[in-house]
């Protein structure tokens, strides 16, 4: 049986592949490449945001009754980056390697902070807190 921390730490590293070709066609200056690479990452990562925010996080806030613990702070850093996101895809529309590559740092970093505290210490929470369900939030996270 896949656990909660094997699914989405696979989709972790799915959306960083994703994350370093639009890095690599921005760097490249290939814009028309560069929009669909990063469109694609961009929604990669919200459907992986969307699995956790709307399936994972509520089933475990259920469970424990925890609402302002680490789903809490996750939500905040999810923040965080779509406003990363936004930034870099104006970088995109206006054809700023140099802005967009700063960004892609910043969200770098981020993303290996936020990824090692998923996969390090709340993913195998929730594979213990919901043991019994956890074929059923994998199969909820998905279907989205």
């Amino acid at each position: 049986m896949e656990s909660i921390t094997q699914t989405l730490s696979h989709d972790h590293s799915r959306c960083d592949k994703l994350f370093a070709q639009a890095e690599a066609s921005v760097a490249q200056k290939q814009w028309e490449r560069s929009a669909t690479d990063f469109a694609d990452f961009r929604a990669a990562m919200e459907r992986h945001f969307s699995m956790e925010e709307q399936v994972l996080f509520p089933t475990f806030e259920a469970r424990t009754g925890q609402m302002g613990g680490p789903t809490q702070v996750m939500r905040m850093e999810h923040e965080q980056m779509r406003s990363v996101f936004a930034e870099m895809q104006e970088s995109v529309n206006e054809k700023n390697s140099e802005q967009y590559l700063g960004l892609s740092e910043t969200l770098l970093i981020l993303m290996q902070q936020h990824n090692a505290k998923e996969e390090q210490m709340l993913y195998p929470m929730t594979d213990q807190v919901l043991s019994h369900e956890v074929p059923s939030v994998i199969e909820q996270m998905g279907s989205l």
